[in-house]
């Protein structure tokens, strides 16, 4: 049995309605966004910054930075059967929002 939730589909929508930046990735087990800086300093400042989220949540991003782009996967890996989507993504996307 999952340790956590997974969110169902209409709590997938109204954290995407809540988070218009963030977008569905695989097959709805996760959501992604892009992030675009003015330059490596400013995108590692920032990654820096969700680092500390992070850790303060014990809920670390998966993440990809080349230069200035910063792109940010979040996903649950012991919610549902094979890991999916759930309200500590949500809690997360909200403060790496919260960052700009």
């Amino acid at each position: 049995m999952p340790s956590v939730a997974e969110l169902n589909e209409k709590e997938r929508e109204s954290l995407l309605a809540d988070h218009p930046d963030w977008e569905l990735a695989r097959e709805g087990k996760a959501i992604k966004r892009t992030f675009q800086f003015g330059d490596f300093s400013e995108a590692w400042g920032f990654m820096s910054r969700v680092a500390l989220l992070a850790d303060a949540q014990d809920h670390h991003p998966e993440w990809f930075n080349v230069y200035a782009k910063v792109e940010i996967t979040l996903t649950t890996h012991d919610a549902g059967t094979s890991g999916g989507l759930s309200q500590r993504d949500a809690t997360m996307a909200r403060a790496i929002d919260g960052l700009l």
